[in-house]
């Protein structure tokens, strides 16, 4: 019969090093502990997103307040002129 190791309960690495860990003779539990939970804190490997110029832009105009959007519209911005008329319609409509 195969086992599929993925139907197993997984147990986290700190919890079954502690489980398992066995003090040296005139070393308290304490110690033992002590040490794994150091070796468990330690930092993990971190990831750089990086997004493309667009993307950035769409951002800015999404988070942009309506201050600026106004001042935008005011500028002559066709985009933010839009979305003022947007704006303006659906609180009348």
């Amino acid at each position: 019969m195969n086992v599929n190791p993925l139907s197993q309960p997984a147990s986290s690495p700190a919890t079954a090093a502690v489980s398992t860990a066995s003090a040296p003779s005139g070393t308290s539990t304490t110690e033992a502990s002590k040490t794994t939970a150091a070796s468990a804190a330690a930092p993990q490997a971190s990831s750089t997103v990086s997004i493309s110029n667009a993307a950035h832009a769409a951002l800015a105009e999404a988070t942009e307040s309506a201050a600026t959007t106004a001042k935008e519209a005011g500028g002559g911005d066709r985009q933010a002129q839009r979305l003022l008329a947007k704006e303006a319609a659906m609180k009348i409509g």
